[in-house]
């Protein structure tokens, strides 16, 4: 182990980001500098590969349980949200141009943990490691813009699907579900590294992760946390509930005032709430499940969001993997009833989400873990140059078609943004 103290971490923090990427398999977790009650640093790397669990659902959890008991060290994976179909009885057979596994985890050669103005690195010659990073003379090309962004739906489809919804709502069916549209391009030519960096930049968020998979590629800029833990204590923090930035200090306060007492987006939340309440009762000591934070309004670059923090204290039998699986997939991504919602979004939506609402993250050596909700993320196959981000909002009821409508825009302005494609009007990407 090497522990240095550093004068310039954004800086070493680039350069050690432009030495992963050179290696076929790594994962970057960066916070950004927020920080929160259960932050433990401010940036991880993993990179290079002692082992590694590649699989699909089926078994995937069962697998990884035994994985995780072979090596009880630092691990970073993905879990793909279609693992859905080992947790419960479900089906995926929607479109997936992309072909990553349903779940993907390793042992890194090399662990880079920043925190402050410290720099710790975890394995064989660290050293010569951190010479190597240090020497790191920082290059990012230009981005060629990418054209031809398509949707799979147009608008006058995507209002169709959202009253076929409230139907369902209606009949009583299901009372909340996140309905997802993808966004993709074909032929697609970028460098990962680059539209990383840049989409870190327009949309600095807590839980933004950069994950290569040999010619696999995520890139992506989310604020949500999933599941953690710290000590004997599970943490979810579910997002339901955007608004736009204003263009002044007054505006932007306006806005967030109005988003705090909507009651469309209380609802929303609440539903969730109550949805992540009972998948953390599978895993909780009798009686400490509560809701720490109910409707709290965090300010991102790109936008506001209504963040509620749900927390339990961890039953001694229950394992890490088996208290991720009780929670997964997460309710912010799914609905309620949660076995239903998703049945119908299978029926819906007219792509394979993948690891597009599922989670990436890290097992530490104190038994801790910490996993994002794969949002407002980029998915690139770099053989097949197939480019593809997909965006949901919560279709409740009350609902405005139109308005969930902008809302799936607004989620990918930033990375439409960083493609060279800003939305100067939503008809482009029909």
């Amino acid at each position: 182990m090497v522990i240095k103290q550093l004068s310039k971490p954004e800086i070493f923090k680039k350069k050690a980001l432009q030495w992963a990427s050179s290696l076929d398999v790594f994962c970057y977790l960066d916070s950004n500098n927020f920080t929160d009650n259960y932050s433990k640093f401010d940036c991880l790397i993993a990179a290079g590969v002692k082992d590694e669990l590649a699989t699909e659902a089926g078994s995937a959890f069962e697998k990884l349980e035994a994985f995780r008991e072979k090596h009880t060290g630092w691990m970073t994976g993905f879990f793909g949200y279609d693992l859905k179909n080992e947790t419960e009885d479900l089906t995926s057979s929607n479109s997936d141009h992309l072909d990553f596994p349903d779940l993907y985890f390793f042992v890194p050669e090399y662990l880079i943990c920043i925190k402050a103005n410290e720099v710790e690195i975890i394995g064989n010659d660290e050293a010569r490691i951190l010479g190597d990073i240090e020497r790191q003379v920082i290059h990012i090309p230009s981005i060629r813009p990418v054209n031809d962004i398509r949707s799979r739906f147009n608008k006058a489809e995507y209002l169709e699907v959202i009253e076929k919804i409230r139907q369902h709502i209606n009949r009583g069916d299901i009372y909340v579900t996140n309905f997802c549209q993808e966004f993709y391009a074909e032929n697609a030519i970028i460098d990962p590294l680059a539209v990383f960096i840049k989409l870190n930049e327009v949309s600095p968020n807590p839980f933004s992760a950069f994950f290569k998979w040999n010619d696999r590629y995520i890139m992506c800029a989310s604020p949500e946390r999933f599941i953690a833990k710290r000590g004997d204590k599970l943490i979810s923090q579910p997002i339901k509930g955007t608004a736009k930035r204003g263009e002044n200090e007054a505006e932007d306060e306006a806005i967030k005032q109005e988003l705090r007492n909507q009651t469309k987006e209380q609802q929303e939340n609440v539903m969730i709430v109550d949805l992540v309440r009972n998948d953390l009762t599978k895993s909780a000591k009798p009686g400490s499940v509560r809701t720490e934070e109910l409707f709290g309004i965090y300010s991102f670059n790109q936008l506001h969001q209504m963040i509620s923090t749900v927390v339990c204290e961890l039953k001694p039998d229950v394992s890490e993997v088996k208290a991720i699986k009780n929670a997964f997939p997460m309710g912010s991504m799914t609905g309620a009833p949660k076995i239903s919602a998703m049945e119908l979004m299978e029926q819906f939506e007219r792509s394979k989400r993948g690891v597009y609402s599922g989670a990436i993250g890290y097992f530490s050596p104190d038994g801790d873990f910490d996993f994002n909700v794969v949002i407002r993320t980029l998915l690139y196959n770099q053989q097949n140059k197939y480019l593809s981000f997909q965006a949901g909002s919560a279709i409740t009821f009350h609902a405005d078609a139109e308005r969930e409508y902008e809302e799936c825009l607004l989620k990918v302005k930033a990375i439409l943004e960083v493609l060279g494609q800003p939305i100067s009007s939503p008809q482009s990407l029909h």
